[in-house]
């Protein structure tokens, strides 16, 4: 009577899922960047061996404007999957050099045996206004994923842009162009971070109905310095609900309400997303685990011991 009660009651409210539902058939993935510093370094594992119980489906590791990061990512995977149960994707971008360098990448990255491959167009070098493809080079995102296709079969994934990329003409061009990629051989897309719902789910139907059909998943980032997002947010596009600045409002100098406040958003904002359907998350960490191990803890997510029955295993 009482549980019936209770599923009646939530209906009616249109309330999210509970905790022990959305972990049932949740599936998460993380992305860390190259540490530039031995204190950088030492955060960045901290957080990967916090973050690593939880069992991710894969874990990226980005690439720096103008692939200035390069040696860093490919030690920085080297190292996730040498040490750790994790599976690694490495993202690839076509700036700053040319198709034999990234293909030679790519062929390193396979023998090491890294299978998962975040291509991307890739921002352009400090102090250069605009994308130019390099001499000898990729010219965007969608030559490289046919690229990597012909080095080895990669599993390959892709960005999308709900609130249409910054440079796009407009957002029919930028869901074509999303389509391309897919076609040339991409298996997934991850968004870029947007904040609420809505703008997802208006993506989502615009993807189905232009016949794009692949796995897309929800780009979350829990907000430690709204400041610095808002500052972001001017290049990148994405919008800031007014609710969203209401809630960090007064908090600059509080940067403890302000991670409370953060783990609140994102945590309301995935299951939001799980109740139209939604089984996937992508977590931007920002090389730090504690909101984000927090948001997985309030979605259901528990880590598991070594051993023990659902320990991941990298040849699956």
């Amino acid at each position: 009577m009482i549980t019936q009660m209770s599923r009646n009651y939530r209906n009616m409210t249109n309330c999210p899922p509970f905790p022990s539902e959305i972990a049932k058939n949740l599936k998460v993935s993380f992305e860390f960047f190259p540490p530039k510093t031995e204190k950088m370094t030492k955060t960045l594992w901290a957080s990967v061996k916090r973050l690593e119980p939880l069992q991710p489906q894969f874990v990226s590791v980005t690439y720096g404007a103008g692939g200035s990061t390069r040696e860093r990512t490919h030690n920085t995977v080297a190292r996730i999957l040498k040490e750790t149960s994790l599976i690694p994707a490495a993202h690839l971008t076509c700036v700053n050099a040319t198709r034999d360098q990234v293909n030679e990448v790519a062929q390193s990255y396979w023998e090491a045996g890294v299978r998962k491959i975040v291509a991307l167009r890739g921002d352009p070098p400090a102090g250069h206004g605009t994308y130019k493809t390099p001499p000898g080079g990729y010219a965007y995102a969608v030559d490289l994923v046919a690229g990597l296709k012909n080095v080895a079969d990669f599993d390959i994934s892709v960005a999308a842009y709900p609130e249409g990329h910054p440079q796009a003409q407009n957002i029919d061009t930028d869901l074509d162009f999303l389509k391309q990629k897919l076609d040339a051989g991409a298996n997934r897309a991850i968004t870029q971070y947007f904040f609420g719902a809505e703008p997802f789910l208006r993506f989502i139907d615009r993807a189905r109905a232009a016949g794009i059909n692949v796995p897309i998943i929800p780009g979350i980032l829990p907000v430690q310095n709204f400041s610095q997002v808002v500052k972001f947010n001017e290049m990148s596009g994405t919008k800031i609900p007014a609710w969203m600045a209401e809630l960090f409002e007064g908090l600059d100098d509080d940067p403890e309400t302000r991670r409370m406040v953060a783990v609140a958003i994102a945590a309301e904002q995935c299951r939001q997303l799980y109740a139209h359907g939604v089984k996937e998350f992508h977590f931007y960490t920002l090389n730090r685990a504690d909101l984000t191990y927090a948001i997985c803890h309030i979605l259901g997510l528990r880590s598991y011991q070594k051993g023990s029955v659902g320990a991941k295993n990298k040849d699956e």
